[in-house]
């Protein structure tokens, strides 16, 4: 797979407006992958939307967490995604490591399910599974050990600078389990309309790629207080530059 992707959620109001336009605009970027989010809602778009755009989705968005699954994974195989990725369980759930256990057993049950349909299970950070911290461990690297083989890791990597790590550091740690990671920029707070273009904020971007060669970078805004497709496209000539 190429190496550069981005995910749907950074222009959803232009794709909930006119997905086949949003597209489009994306592939004149450059980009060549996408990764969906609301995938269930999405699927029908999608499924006509990114042949006509030249695009490819090996990843998407989609709750797995205490859900009916069947949908998600259905949904996927028709699109072509291979990695269905849970982007959130929130912050009570990572306080003990009996929380995280229960997460980690989902997930591996998910993944067992995914796999009938030929799909991998991944999850998603924010911040929250950064700030945890268990017997010396923050938490994502407590889901890390209880995930079956077969479930991988998509980091954050804005969120787990936010959340205090180290965030190449986190990425050796975690080494080939991260098949995925999240490059964007900005403060440092927790405030969306604050991320910047990568290369444009505080986050070590550039050692953060470094950390993670031979994972699919998904560029990603979760706000910006500009155009979001000149925000877009500006990470990804930063991004583009950068030797793998």
């Amino acid at each position: 797979m190429s190496h550069l992707s981005v995910q749907l959620y950074s222009v959803r109001e232009a794709f909930a407006a006119d997905p086949d336009a949003a597209l489009a605009r994306l592939a004149e970027i450059g980009f060549t992958q996408v990764e969906p989010y609301g995938l269930a809602d999405n699927a029908a778009a999608l499924r006509t939307g990114l042949p006509k755009a030249g695009l490819k989705a090996p990843t998407t968005h989609a709750k797995l967490v205490g859900v009916d699954q069947s949908a998600v994974f259905a949904a996927a195989a028709e699109c072509g995604i291979g990695i269905v990725i849970d982007p959130a369980v929130r912050a009570e759930h990572w306080q003990t490591r009996d929380d995280i256990a229960k997460t980690a057993d989902a997930l591996n049950a998910a993944a067992k399910t995914a796999a009938g349909h030929g799909i991998t299970v991944g999850y998603h950070n924010h911040w929250w599974e950064l700030e945890a911290k268990i017997d010396g461990q923050t938490g994502l690297e407590v889901l890390a050990g209880q995930l079956d083989p077969q479930v991988v890791l998509q980091v954050d990597t804005y969120w787990s600078t936010v959340g205090g790590a180290d965030s190449p550091a986190l990425l050796r740690t975690l080494g080939d389990k991260v098949k995925a990671i999240h490059v964007k920029d900005g403060d440092l707070t927790t405030e969306p309309s604050a991320q910047l273009p990568a290369g444009q904020g505080r986050a070590p971007v550039a050692d953060i790629l470094a950390a993670a060669p031979d994972a699919l970078w998904v560029l990603e805004f979760d706000g910006y207080a500009g155009d979001i497709f000149e925000g877009l496209a500006a990470s990804y000539a930063y991004v583009s530059g950068v030797s793998r």
